[in-house]
């Protein structure tokens, strides 16, 4: 199976909207939303060519079914690795992400 990483402002995306569910709302939420990246992100190893390609070079986007958040990643096959570049929030700043491809 594929390998991945985490872009370091994508991983800490992922840790800041974890912490904003421990302390707004529980433990059990923070969990659920933990739990959803993670299946993400296994999805994505499984068959990360699936979702369409929606920006270049190669970016992706999975959309997250319980949380309002988007995860932006780029297979490399040569490397048969997955690279999220962002764990974005859907209502905030669109394409942001895009400084980190370079």
């Amino acid at each position: 199976m594929a390998s991945y990483g985490f872009h370091s402002e994508a991983a800490e995306e992922y840790l800041v909207a974890t912490q904003y569910y421990l302390d707004h709302a529980s433990l059990l939420v923070a969990a659920a939303f933990v739990a959803e990246v993670e299946a993400a992100i296994q999805t994505l190893l499984a068959s990360p060519t699936t979702w369409a390609i929606i920006e270049a070079p190669q970016v992706r986007r999975y959309l997250l079914k319980q949380f309002p958040y988007s995860i932006y990643y780029r297979w490399e096959p040569d490397q048969d690795r997955v690279s999220i570049y962002a764990v974005m929030h859907l209502s905030r700043r669109p394409n942001y992400w895009r400084e980190r491809l370079t």
